[in-house]
């Protein structure tokens, strides 16, 4: 008697593209917790925290998009499902790019905008994480 066996093995995210991926959302989670606190206290210095933190983030999903881009180019089949994730990232940076606009503005000039805005982008990071983690955002391999 034999026992045959066939297994899928997939290819999960390269360890740098990973760690870029997964400090999008504290980056952006902290842009938005800061812009809470500026709303609240009235303090300058949560705006600036809010604005390194929002420009931190958007350099690392800039990073993770781009690893995204090699990732559908080097994947085996390449399919709609697969574009999900890089578009849910380039949507995230383009919000997020504008939510830096936003937030270049004088301080209370950037509210209630930058505030919404920073809810708005740590949404889609959150989306485009758990979309880059999960099967439909990497490649398969047989």
């Amino acid at each position: 008697m034999t026992a045959t066996d066939n297994r899928t093995y997939r290819s999960g995210l390269n360890p740098l593209h990973a760690t870029l991926l997964a400090g999008t959302i504290p980056l952006f989670l902290g842009a938005t917790l800061s812009d809470y606190a500026y709303s609240t206290t009235y303090h300058i210095q949560w705006a600036t925290f809010a604005s390194w933190l929002n420009v931190g983030g958007l350099v690392f999903t800039g990073l993770a998009f781009l690893c995204a881009i090699i990732g559908f180019f080097r994947a085996s089949h390449r399919g709609l499902a697969l574009m999900i994730y890089p578009a849910l990232l380039l949507l995230t940076g383009i919000l997020a790019f504008v939510n830096a606009l936003a937030h270049a503005r004088d301080a209370w000039a950037m509210m209630p905008a930058g505030f919404a805005l920073s809810i708005v982008v740590v949404l889609l990071a959150g989306t485009a994480t758990w979309v880059g983690f999960s099967r439909l955002g990497t490649g398969d391999k047989s």
